[in-house]
């Protein structure tokens, strides 16, 4: 792997054409997905500003166009009809002010008439690289033109450490009022936070409002990343990513996406908790999560994730990019859980049904790299290895166990592993047993929605050529599709 020097990390974009032969070479890798949202060169990590506006879906993500390390970010625009297919508009923020000479960091936006105001993270650093955030706003007219903002809405404030980013934008019909949400670490004991501020204006009059308060979670990790408050059938849900936290269950994986079902007084900034911190996602590499802005349907929310964590390495960075985000997915409270769907358009992806007869004999049968499969599980054990080898050994294996109760996802057999240090096998409790399964596959990922999304297990996988097959052993009733493309490898800057 390249050792890369500060001032190639911090390089700035300054001509297109810089891009075409990295861009070129990223378009051949055999794992590019064909119906995720990727990033056309270099590293892509937390998804931006998604939001209905103007009779579309909006989505931005951060992006390091020159290989798959951190460095100088951009925030990359996407748009869709419906959620499945992207179009690729380029580059929307450029790290070109003083407040954010080094990245335009994680934000969210907000339609109002016309325009879309985007609300970011500058990360500025001085002479002596000592960081300094602010958060930043800008304008997104309807006709592509980005405008920002002359100065910040407001700097950091010095009870808390550099670490204040990720401002999310909410509106509060009650309190007339907005709000924007940023994580944070207090100086005092380095310990995670939300800050709160408030303005009647979206654009004027910000003024800090208090900590969030969560009794219970005071102590709970190092720093709380992309933090937000939604209400979904009548509850409020608080995600976020705690930091550098251990968690049962999740090897020694310290950065975490999950929420707290509770109460949220906007009076005295308190967000009372009614559950434990639930984890979001069950599987590998899911992180930064973020809630659409303006779904204007109250009984569920929209949510798409980064497919990836920080601290972390993928087998794609020897090519010099990395990262996709997750397909976007349906969430509702049932019980005191949140439960993700696949969206019910999905479906329109579908290309041909495959027959599956020897698949239902236990035989080893061809995987394609891009499909969907759909189980309706009896009772009993169910084993399903998908990726195996020829000899229907090894792959990324799917067990659930009917006396335990207790699915796991294991993906040491595969032969490409990383991040093996963080655990390689994941496990998640299903009381009622298992009933349905539904996979989707892409040349580098696999997303299960287990029972209807009582648990999502998402995950980076790079299967070899011989990684080609999968085997059913239990009583199950599969349907299977190949799936069409969605996204184009578009460069567009």
């Amino acid at each position: 792997m390249k050792n890369w020097t500060r001032e190639e990390r911090y390089r700035p974009l300054k001509d297109p054409q810089e891009l075409w032969t990295l861009h070129q070479e990223t378009s051949r890798s055999n794992y590019r997905q064909t119906y995720h949202v990727q990033s056309i060169t270099g590293l892509m990590n937390d998804p931006n500003g998604f939001v209905w506006h103007n009779n579309q879906w909006h989505l931005f993500y951060q992006w390091f166009p020159w290989g798959a390390v951190h460095g100088l970010k951009y925030w990359y625009h996407v748009v869709s009809d419906d959620l499945v297919t992207w179009k690729n508009l380029g580059v929307c923020l450029m790290p070109d002010r003083e407040y954010d000479n080094k990245g335009v960091y994680s934000g969210s936006a907000m339609p109002i008439g016309d325009s879309l105001y985007l609300y970011y993270t500058g990360n500025s650093r001085d002479e002596n690289w000592v960081r300094h955030p602010y958060t930043c706003l800008a304008r997104l007219r309807d006709d592509g033109w980005t405008e920002k903002y002359p100065l910040p809405l407001f700097g950091a404030h010095p009870d808390y450490t550099e670490h204040q980013r990720d401002p999310k934008i909410l509106y509060n019909p009650e309190q007339n009022a907005y709000y924007i949400l940023l994580g944070a670490q207090r100086k005092k004991n380095l310990t995670g936070c939300v800050l709160v501020y408030k303005s009647d204006d979206l654009l004027h009059g910000w003024n800090f409002a208090g900590e969030l308060k969560v009794p219970g979670f005071e102590s709970f990790g190092d720093m709380w990343e992309c933090p937000t408050i939604e209400k979904i059938g009548g509850k409020d849900i608080l995600l976020f990513c705690p930091q550098h936290l251990r968690i049962a269950g999740r090897g020694s994986s310290t950065n975490h996406n999950g929420y707290i079902i509770g109460d949220m007084s906007w009076d005295t900034l308190t967000f009372t908790p009614k559950t434990q911190f639930h984890v979001l996602d069950f599987g590998f590499d899911s992180y930064a999560a973020a809630f659409a802005n303006n779904v204007q349907d109250e009984s569920k929310g929209i949510l798409i994730a980064w497919m990836g964590l920080p601290d972390s390495s993928y087998p794609t960075d020897e090519e010099n990019w990395s990262g996709c985000l997750t397909l976007p997915r349906e969430l509702r409270i049932r019980g005191r859980r949140l439960v993700q769907q696949p969206l019910p358009q999905l479906k329109e992806l579908r290309d041909q049904e495959l027959d599956v007869t020897k698949a239902d004999r236990g035989e080893l049968c061809p995987l394609p790299q891009s499909c969907e499969m759909e189980f309706y599980c009896r009772p009993g054990d169910v084993d399903l290895i998908l990726f195996a080898k020829e000899n229907g050994e090894d792959g990324l294996k799917i067990s659930f166990n009917q006396a335990k109760c207790q699915i796991t996802v294991d993906r040491s057999h595969m032969d490409r592993r990383f991040n093996e240090d963080q655990g390689e096998a994941r496990t998640r409790s299903l009381p009622n047993g298992l009933t349905h399964l539904r996979i989707f596959i892409d040349h580098s990922s696999v997303e299960i929605f287990v029972n209807d999304g009582d648990a999502v297990f998402t995950s980076r996988v790079f299967p070899d050529e011989n990684e080609n097959s999968f085997q059913i052993h239990g009583d199950v009733f599969l349907r299977m599709w190949t799936l069409k493309r969605a996204t184009k490898d578009t460069m567009t800057i």
